[in-house]
């Protein structure tokens, strides 16, 4: 099956110019994601995770840039496509749910008038129809009275609601492909279940592939069909998410999975990964994550490449075998 999206060695760099590199953010990143599946995207803050989102819609901001690498999207490369034809695909093809909803929402216009031109931009149906769209949209995501509160302007909702608005407007067109960046942060467990469930639904129904970037491993394993784990800029670890949280192969994504709370026994101290995520234009020799890792060795002063076993990949000369069960 032909893939949807194809991310091919993107490098995407902040700063730089007239012949001077940049900070990378993201550093030779590959990856596919195929029609009705969900790739969690997993790392620490700083690991270039968001950034790779925003590079695939191409929202960047100044001085961010792809500075490398090709984007195809339902086999057209659109690393290279105009802004006017970004526009064209944003909304209607491809939905972005941002972490913070107030980049999705203008505060000086109601929720229902943003929701209806959001509708009328891409389609030719009638105000009236649009507007049951965005009323049925609202109810989706769990929004009480949907017909009052298309009257109600962002600031009359909490940072929840909020949310919630925001990925209901990312709903609307039933896109191919969703990104979304930590949506459901904000959100309390009934709700989250109950977006996660609508997320599920479009995959099932819609065939809508879904980019879910987050930090949090419990929700990946529910919603991801595959994993991707970043870290400082560079994929370390891919697969089946099944597979890589079962048995992973890289420390990182070891000591993730370790970190999570459920992992401990009662009464035992939380494992941490040892020290902090190193600064990308200061990153150490080799293996950037070399200087936190017990398993680390002059071999390590070497950036390994992606290994490639069956249906996964990791960046490893060291890997884990196995992960004693807790």
């Amino acid at each position: 099956m032909s893939a949807l999206l194809q991310v091919r060695n993107l490098v995407t760099e902040f700063g730089g110019g007239k012949g001077q590199p940049g900070t990378r953010a993201v550093n030779d990143v590959s990856f596919s994601v195929e029609r009705g599946r969900v790739l969690g995207l997993v790392g620490e803050s700083g690991s270039g995770k968001s950034v790779t989102g925003f590079s695939i819609i191409r929202l960047l901001e100044r001085p961010g840039r792809i500075a490398a690498g090709e984007i195809f999207f339902d086999g057209v490369d659109i690393s290279r496509n105009s802004e006017e034809e970004m526009r064209r695909l944003r909304g209607k093809r491809i939905a972005m749910v941002f972490q913070d909803p107030t980049m999705t929402l203008n505060p000086v216009l109601s929720v229902g008038t943003q929701m209806i031109e959001a509708v009328l931009a891409h389609e030719s149906v009638s105000k009236e129809a649009a507007r049951q769209r965005a009323r049925d949209a609202l109810g989706l995501v769990g929004i009480p009275s949907p017909e009052e509160r298309l009257a109600a302007y962002p600031h009359q909702f909490s940072g929840g609601m909020r949310q919630r608005v925001a990925i209901a407007i990312a709903l609307l067109h039933k896109p191919d492909l969703i990104i979304a960046d930590e949506p459901t942060t904000a959100l309390d467990v009934t709700i989250q279940s109950q977006i996660i469930a609508e997320f599920q639904k479009l995959t099932e129904e819609a065939r809508t592939a879904v980019i879910w970037v987050t930090h949090d491993l419990a929700i990946v394993s529910r919603l991801a069909d595959d994993i991707a784990v970043m870290y400082a800029g560079r994929l370390v670890e891919t697969g089946p998410v099944s597979e890589v949280l079962n048995d992973p192969r890289h420390p990182y994504t070891a000591g993730l999975i370790a970190s999570v709370p459920s992992q401990n026994h009662r009464g035992e101290r939380l494992h941490q990964i040892n020290g902090m995520t190193p600064a990308l234009n200061r990153l150490p020799q080799g293996c950037s994550f070399r200087t936190r890792c017990e398993r680390a060795d002059d071999g390590c002063l070497v950036m390994p490449e992606l290994a490639l076993a069956g249906e996964r990949s990791f960046r490893c000369i060291h890997p884990v075998t196995k992960v004693s069960a807790s």
